[in-house]
């Protein structure tokens, strides 16, 4: 799971944060003389507030970046260690805690957090120092010389700071002149070079490995460029949804009905809300009923709120654009919010889409998108999804080259879809309605 491999330093950061803040809490209510026995779930309520909210401002997704920044680590980590103190001094208002109870006094949350902001700031600067002194192996790509651009173009749009590895021509002496540091991947175009075979029989007689350029994108930039597949279209077919589903397919259907049941009773008073907002501001229909492909590419109706004005389209399709002048300001803010989407949870109660796959995209454009991006009907062999792994890591699209990068998302979701890949991909789908961070 090379997700998880690539988020194994936040979760490292997260236990050291979690640690630290325990023994911060001894110390301070040793000095206060407080009993931390009877304190034990308050604690953990309060380590559950650092972590949630250190997630939510991005003081993990600091390890990501290239650069760690004294001013972003500050900022991240104030903002933080400041909204928990104030969650916990209001947990303590609200339970009315006696003088026995000294955690969550203000004399206690104060120290303990201006505390914590030092440790979990050193716990960052630290397992950056250690990321230097222990560098990952470097990845050579041979290549031929008409792909390098493409290869390090697809690098450099990557999300994720993947490191970049070093590009080399392909010569049949390659190995012999200027052999591989520690691992080599080889293109699309190299592989079907006739004495490919003789010049891997030696890379891995040297003990290093071997892996297609696919595969290494799937291992490093967490999505699979949809040109480098070519023709192993067949290592996705594992994943098609059929009419025999297997139990993990069971299970998933069971939860996408028993949790949108229960998103759309907590969020009913949201949609009256945002109904009621739509309706007042010019008078038309609240939801709006648009064709997309879906499971096998069989058409159907997604539901959404209406957020650009009536008849927004008199003609053929349109990409939606950043700065669209269709859509509405209360279309804005749903948007944003993605609180348009939420209708869909009726699709899903239908079986039409999933909680988590691929956006189902229009008929009317799919026929341009299949026409110019290579292996894109793949995406159809599992149910659409309201978000997925594409939705977390990009904006929307809006244009044929972002079609292709998205394609490289959801190749990789084919491939590495599970229970834990769909809880990562609804957490960050609730980090982005939390932040507003939609479009």
């Amino acid at each position: 799971m090379s997700w998880a491999r690539h988020r194994f330093p936040l979760a490292l950061a997260a236990g050291l944060d979690a640690a630290g803040l325990v023994g911060i809490a001894v110390a301070v209510n040793g000095l206060r003389r407080s009993n931390l026995a009877e304190q034990q779930l308050l604690l953990l309520v309060l380590v559950l507030l650092y972590l949630s909210l250190g997630w939510l401002f991005g003081s993990y997704t600091l390890l990501k970046r290239s650069r760690l920044r004294w001013t972003q680590l500050l900022l991240r980590l104030g903002v933080t260690s400041a909204a928990s103190l104030t969650a916990g001094a209001l947990l303590g208002w609200l339970l009315r805690v006696p003088p026995d109870i000294g955690l969550l006094h203000r004399g206690s949350l104060i120290p303990l957090f201006s505390l914590v902001t030092i440790w979990s700031a050193l716990v960052r600067l630290g397992l950056r120092q250690g990321e230097r002194l222990s560098p990952l192996p470097a990845w050579q790509i041979v290549a031929l010389p008409q792909e390098i651009e493409a290869i390090t173009r697809e690098w450099r749009r990557s999300s994720n700071n993947a490191p970049a590895p070093t590009i080399l021509r392909f010569s049949p002496t390659l190995w012999a002149t200027d052999g591989p540091s520690a691992a080599i991947a080889l293109s699309t175009g190299v592989a079907a070079e006739a004495n490919v075979q003789q010049f891997c029989q030696e890379v891995v007689g040297q003990g290093h490995p071997v892996l297609g350029l696919a595969a290494l994108a799937e291992q490093e930039l967490q999505r699979i460029p949809p040109h480098w597949v070519a023709n192993q279209w067949l290592l996705f077919s594992s994943r098609i949804d059929g009419e025999h589903s297997t139990i993990q397919q069971q299970l998933k259907r069971f939860a996408d009905v028993v949790i949108s049941v229960l998103l759309l009773l907590i969020t009913s008073p949201i949609l009256a809300l945002a109904a009621l907002m739509i309706r007042a501001q010019d008078g038309g229909a609240v939801i709006y009923r648009q064709q997309r492909s879906g499971l096998l590419g069989q058409p159907f109706a997604v539901l959404k709120l209406r957020t650009m004005v009536p008849q927004a389209e008199t003609g053929s399709a349109l990409w939606a654009t950043e700065q669209d002048h269709r859509i509405t300001p209360i279309g804005q803010w749903l948007r944003r919010t993605r609180l348009d989407e939420l209708p869909q949870l009726i699709n899903v109660l239908r079986g039409e889409m999933s909680l988590i796959g691929p956006r189902p995209e229009r008929p009317e454009l799919e026929g341009q998108l299949e026409a110019e991006i290579p292996n894109y009907r793949l995406r159809h062999w599992v149910r659409p999804g309201l978000s997925g792994w594409a939705q977390v890591n990009m904006p929307y699209t809006s244009s044929v080259e972002d079609s292709e990068l998205k394609l490289s998302y959801d190749l990789y979701y084919l491939r590495n879809a599970g229970l834990w890949l769909d809880l990562l991909i609804l957490a960050k789908t609730i980090k982005i309605v939390l932040k507003a961070a939609g479009r």
